[in-house]
């Protein structure tokens, strides 16, 4: 297999411009554009700046954004390419009704019809089961004005309780980390602090593939002589420049986190007047992590304790550092307590509200930080309000106009709604931009679960492999076809530019959501004639919330390169950095920097506990699952456009020379993973950077190479995140490629 490059500057040098051509896409070799569109890449949640270049209604190319601080121009693979779909001749142009009959089970019908076959769905399951008998499904990577639109939809025009968004596969263990430990979930630190730091450290995060302009600033702050801390179950290739490697047994995060605060409390490695001003709960915390010695670290983690003393020493000694991780720590059935472990170790140090002093989460999804502030989660309401909360619950049905009474009540995260539609008590299901059978973990019962609803309708702008198993399919917009903003990874709120217009019958997704209203009849709060409308309405419905977005305008976003929440007012600058002292919120006032009443932080207590799934003689190697840098979550953008379908174009799965020996497996050989839930058969890849125990396959493909037909629906008591990064398998040699189906 030829050499693939494996950091951020050869990914630039090796892919270079982007010339590529795709079927239905024309090259922008010496053709003139009739616009530059200053935009933003629609993929991960770095959301790095770029200009589309447009020839009638059609992206012909890209030019770096250099002016935009974040990625000053630079690009991954998926930037560079993110243009080439859309022209792709799989695009929807038009709404689908399912027939068994015609060439691929649906046939083209017009957009009206869909639409009111789609009420008509609606209106007779909640007429005959009750208005929760509908639940929906959104996505992350759709605009902030969107994401509060759906949540808006559910509670007032389907009066349901019932909507869940694909973050919940991506952030929450992070979000709810951060509320217990800061009272705030957002991203404490701009990058830049990241450059500076005398230590950064981090958890369960691939960034060279995963977020790879952030390897940028990682190896700034190296060149300026920081230590690199890498924690990480395969040495990714950010692991392979760092200065300290620990190969961590999957899922026994926690238990390092534990061991380093016991090497700090022991050599007295503490910040004492930063704890005792600023924090509470430390001494039950510092009495919890005595058990965890080096030794006890050592074996459960499978870390050399050499490794796991300079660590600490490193972290504990520094006077500068900056903390990130992403999934690697979150996708677990105590992912919570993974995030709690990784904030105490930060807060006992002190280093944190200042200047190359951070903590951050390292978001998944274009949207994945607005997506999971403004409603569309299932116990939220907009400016990250508490749907439990009475005047939480009273502010928002007053910029909405109804009766704080007929909001309904918390729902059931995204992979418990499934179970519901099992229980019958979910007949109907909408969907938008979020592909549940690649993406939910067994994803077999998620199949048989789509098939079991009485209606199900999905709008997205490719017929994804879950749309497949829809009634009716509606055709929405490219993140390029609408305007709208995204918050990014730093909590910087941007602005996505429209660059074409919706092609065929397709149409911004809002626009579908507020035409299945109407026919509804139920057209109240739904009558926005532009985006720009629903964000002036989102700004209203956050003031005074945790996340306000009040005093943030597009004119300001423009003006300022985005603008970091919180901005309580139009003359507020913005809050790049959280927690700085002296700077009020609106939970302690002037209390102190942390958003609880007194102004201060919490230490948590993060008890040790074992996956839901460990090996045993049966299935007696763990299976971790994550990301390649050339494709993007469930794959319906990434595996349609052709240059990244070469670099990666099917799964693989990563085996160490150890047990491949045993196995008789050898590079390229079909092999045969199995779980309790199914079984996958794919390539094998020997390679040394990853544990003897462990295999890796990236979870981007559907059908027969879909990885989460294996995973476990084991969840976090708290977030509600699927353990994806761990559950039993064992392996052996395949006598030859998977059957089609």
């Amino acid at each position: 297999m030829a050499q693939q490059p494996t950091n951020t500057l050869d990914i630039i040098e090796h892919f270079g411009p982007s010339l590529a051509y795709s079927s239905g896409t024309r090259l922008d070799r010496g053709v003139e554009p009739d616009a530059v569109v200053k935009t933003h890449c629609c993929f991960c949640g770095q959301q790095c700046g770029i200009q589309l270049k447009v020839k009638e209604n059609e992206i012909i190319g890209f030019e770096p954004w250099t002016e935009f601080p974040f990625n000053k121009g630079m690009l991954c693979p998926k930037g560079v390419k993110r243009y080439l779909q859309g022209s792709h001749p799989d695009r929807l142009l038009s709404a689908q009704q399912r027939d068994p009959n015609a060439p691929g089970g649906f046939r083209a019908i017009g957009y009206d019809d869909a639409i009111r076959q789609t009420a008509d769905a609606i209106a007779r399951i909640q007429s005959v089961h009750g208005n929760d008998a509908m639940g929906m499904l959104s996505g992350a990577s759709l605009t902030t004005e969107k994401t509060y639109l759906m949540g808006k939809f559910a509670r007032v025009c389907l009066k349901t309780p019932y909507i869940d968004y694909n973050g919940r596969l991506c952030m929450v263990s992070a979000g709810a980390g951060n509320k217990k430990a800061f009272g705030i979930d957002r991203a404490a630190n701009p990058w830049t602090d990241i450059v500076g730091s005398e230590v950064v450290w981090i958890s369960g995060a691939n960034v060279a593939e995963c977020a790879p302009i952030t390897t940028n600033y990682v190896w700034q702050a190296r060149e300026q002589g920081a230590k690199i801390i890498v924690v990480d179950p395969r040495i990714t290739p950010i692991a392979r420049t760092c200065d300290l490697f620990l190969p961590v047994k999957p899922g026994r995060d926690i238990a390092l986190f534990n061991g380093v605060l016991q090497l700090m409390i022991e050599n007295d490695w503490l910040d004492h007047d930063f704890i005792e001003q600023h924090t509470v709960g430390f001494d039950a915390l510092a009495q919890s992590v005595q058990a965890w010695t080096p030794a006890r670290t050592a074996e459960v983690t499978g870390i050399a304790e050499r490794s796991i003393r300079q660590a600490a020493e490193w972290w504990g000694t520094a006077s500068t550092s900056f903390l990130m991780h992403a999934r690697g720590i979150e996708h677990h059935s105590h992912g919570v307590q993974n995030v709690l472990g990784a904030i105490n170790i930060v807060l006992a140090s002190g280093r944190i509200g200042r200047k190359n002093c951070g903590y951050a989460t390292i978001t998944g999804q274009a949207n994945g930080q607005g997506g999971r502030e403004h409603g569309q989660k299932c116990d939220q309401l907009p400016g990250a309000r508490d749907l439990v909360n009475p005047e939480h619950r009273a502010h928002v049905a007053k910029v909405w106009d109804v009766s704080p009474d007929d909001l309904p009540g918390p729902g059931v995260d995204a992979y418990e709604l499934f179970r519901k539609i099992d229980r019958g008590e979910i007949r109907g299901l909408l969907s938008l931009c979020f592909n549940p059978l690649v993406s939910l973990p067994d994803s077999n019962f998620v199949r048989r679960m789509l098939d079991k609803l009485d209606f199900y309708v999905a709008i997205d702008f490719f017929l994804n492999d879950t749309a497949r198993h829809a009634d009716i399919v509606l055709p929405g917009s490219l993140q390029e076809e609408d305007e709208g903003t995204v918050t990014q990874i730093e909590g910087r709120v941007i602005k996505i530019n429209q660059a074409v217009e919706p092609p065929g019958d397709a149409k911004q997704d809002w626009r579908i959501m507020q035409d299945i209203a109407a026919a509804l009849g139920r057209t109240h709060g739904f009558t926005f004639e532009s985006s720009r409308e629903i964000f002036d309405e989102l700004r209203h419905a956050s003031r005074g919330g945790v996340a306000d977005y009040y005093g943030i305008t597009w004119e300001k976003i423009e003006q300022q390169y985005g603008v970091c929440w919180p901005c309580p007012s139009e003359d507020h600058p913005g809050t790049p950095r959280l927690f700085e002292p002296g700077t009020p919120n609106p939970i302690a006032g002037d209390a102190g920097p942390f958003y609880f009443p007194d102004g201060k932080a919490r230490f948590n207590v993060a008890e040790y506990s074992a996956p839901k799934e460990d090996v045993d003689a049966e299935y007696p190697v763990i299976l971790t699952t994550g990301r390649v840098v050339s494709q993007f979550l469930s794959g319906t953008q990434t595996r349609r456009i052709g240059p990244l379908v070469d670099q990666y174009p099917e799964p693989r799965v990563e085996i160490h020379p150890q047990l491949a020996a045993k196995l008789g497996v050898v590079e390229g050989d079909w092999t045969t993973v199995t779980s309790r839930r199914g079984e996958i058969v794919l390539k094998a890849q020997v390679v040394k950077t990853i544990r003897p125990d462990t295999v890796f396959v990236p979870y981007h493909w559907a059908g027969n190479k879909s990885i989460n037909r294996l995973t476990i629906a084991a969840q976090d008591p708290i977030s509600k995140i699927p353990e994806y990064k761990v559950c039993a398998v064992r392996l052996s040699k395949a006598a030859g490629p998977p059957t089609e189906n």
